[in-house]
């Protein structure tokens, strides 16, 4: 008898049985990956205690920016849960942000509950959520390309793109340098992802190139309209949430948006 799971089809959500081209299922979302980042050591970068990457906040540690969602351009990007969800969350990540990895899946050295799961669970399965997967990438060569990779599954594969997502943030390493390039990308993709054609993804990249990352571009510095000059940086609702907190920042900016 084949487990049951959620599968995002482009902007709908379904309860669906697991198919024999995908062997992931939510347990990802609670289980941390296992791969131990030895000695991460983040050169010449500024933490603020929420563990942002410098967010604009004031010295109160208020944003300094007037946010509301609905002034946020979220067109074309990738998103999870309803189209039409009554609360919107807009997330701004680089796939090689270490806080990015603890928000999304946890991470073993920083000590902060992963948020997504929990919203996943509460509200974006319930209808009331949809979360947009912004880009913010800035930490080099791997999260261009990381981008572009995610651009293409978003376009070609949409059914897919959050479990490739997941499996991208549950495979990170240390930044600059093991995994990230496009050869570890493909081999994931290839080990775990069968029904994503690699070929088909790099020639959709080749050829699609400019407009993806002028889209990437765009969306970092939307980011930046609104304070967000760092990953993990999200707005929901007239909240700006800078940095890898925990689920209760999350919930509480969602049920004010309600």
């Amino acid at each position: 008898m084949r487990a049951g799971r959620i599968v995002y089809n482009g902007p709908h959500m379904t309860e669906t049985t697991t198919s024999a081209t995908v062997k992931r299922d939510w347990t990802p979302f609670y289980i941390p990956a296992s791969v131990i980042i030895a000695g991460l050591i983040i050169a010449g970068a500024v933490f603020v205690t929420s563990g942002s990457r410098g967010a604009a906040v004031g010295p109160d540690g208020t944003p300094t920016a007037t946010v509301d969602i609905n002034d946020v351009d979220i067109s074309g990007a990738p998103y999870i849960g309803e189209e039409n969800a009554p609360v919107t969350m807009a997330f701004w990540t680089d796939y090689q942000c270490p806080f990015c990895k603890a928000v999304e899946v946890g991470h073993d050295q920083i000590p902060t509950e992963p948020a997504l799961p929990v919203l996943i669970d509460k509200y974006v399965k319930t209808g009331k959520l949809k979360i947009v997967f912004m880009d913010f990438s800035f930490l080099g060569p791997d999260s261009d390309t990381a981008a572009l990779y995610g651009r293409s599954i978003w376009a070609l594969y949409p059914a897919q793109y959050f479990e490739w997502r997941t499996a991208m943030y549950e495979a990170q390493d240390e930044e600059h340098g093991g995994f990230g390039d496009a050869a570890s990308i493909d081999k994931l993709i290839k080990g775990t992802f069968p029904g994503i054609d690699v070929a088909k993804v790099k020639a959709d990249i080749a050829a699609n190139k400019s407009a993806y990352e002028a889209a990437i571009a765009a969306n970092r510095a939307e980011g930046a309209k609104f304070g967000v000059n760092g990953t993990p940086g999200s707005i929901i609702g007239a909240q700006l949430i800078s940095g890898a907190q925990g689920p209760d920042a999350f919930t509480a900016a969602v049920e004010a948006a309600m």
